[in-house]
């Protein structure tokens, strides 16, 4: 299975295949408007190598392409193909691993997401002190100032919710998210108050999964759902291990993880009745059924 960069490279290399050849322009005359070899403009298009976001800008020039958003899109997704990075997260690159700024750079310029956690509050919905439990129990013995800084980009990476458009979320959780006191007691107290706050925004979806329901279809892991403006076959599934990350993006695969994600969101809480059970959790209440009605 192909990592996230290879993957990426391929899809950037489609897409500008895509604009060269509406432009009108042979692979010839691109490679002479820029002064470059040819074959540059053929390693691109293939994926077999890696292109920098200001050799993309010189290409988009050159294929008359105007509109901005796509433009901004195939330069952050030419960084995470491997050819650097233009957003905020560069300056931490020397901190996080490259499996970790690919994922940023395609939440960085997604429409939407949709997410199923069974652990873990999701990061774009984590208070600071909730973050830094998590990543001091994740990273066990990290030095201060790093802790301080992974808090910093988890921080951060919320800025796609308030963003103009902002990312829409959709986000399903396992009841045991919940329950599970990362950081004692108060801290998720102020996690639980923060996940109801945030829910209440118009472009995020919350649900819960509660215990009562069992078994369900993405109880083995979970896994995040990117889908993107402008570019079709773009979407991605993220797939998370303790050490890489997984991209599929074969149209069974994304068909598969869509439709199972459609069934946990029937299954689910509604967002009214998840809201109620999350009072409830931090109210200390012990019972997991399902709120009358739901």
């Amino acid at each position: 299975m192909q990592h996230g960069p290879a993957v990426r490279r391929r899809k950037l290399g489609e897409e500008l295949r895509a604009l060269r050849n509406r432009s009108g322009l042979t692979s010839r005359e691109a490679a002479r408007l820029l002064g470059w070899h040819q074959s540059k403009v053929s390693r691109i298009e293939t994926g077999t190598s890696g292109v920098r976001p200001d050799d993309i800008s010189r290409l988009l020039d050159a294929y008359e392409v105007g509109d901005a958003r796509l433009r901004a899109l195939l330069e952050v997704l030419a960084g995470s193909a491997g050819g650097g990075s233009s957003g905020w997260w560069h300056a931490y690159r020397g901190l996080i691993p490259p499996q970790y700024r690919d994922f940023i750079s395609l939440e960085s310029q997604a429409r939407t997401a949709r997410t199923l956690e069974t652990s873990v509050v999701p990061g774009l919905l984590q208070t600071a002190d909730y973050a830094r439990a998590v990543t001091r129990s994740a990273l066990d013995g990290l030095p201060a100032r790093q802790l301080d800084s992974l808090v910093e980009v988890r921080l951060a990476r919320q800025g796609v919710l308030r963003a103009d458009p902002p990312l829409r979320l959709s986000a399903v959780l396992d009841e045991a998210v919940l329950r599970r006191e990362v950081g004692g007691r108060e801290v998720m107290r102020e996690q639980l108050d923060h996940l109801a706050r945030v829910a209440e925004l118009p472009h995020v979806r919350l649900q819960l999964l509660p215990f009562s329901i069992g078994g369900y279809v993405g109880l083995t892991g979970p896994f995040v759902i990117f889908s993107f403006p402008n570019i079709s076959d773009l979407d991605v599934v993220v797939l998370d291990h303790l050490t890489s990350s997984l991209y599929l993006e074969r149209k069974e695969d994304l068909e598969a993880y869509g439709s199972a994600f459609r069934t946990m969101q029937a299954r689910a809480l509604s967002p009214e009745h998840s809201m109620d059970l999350i009072a409830a959790i931090s109210r200390g209440a012990q019972t997991s059924r399902l709120p009358e009605g739901a």
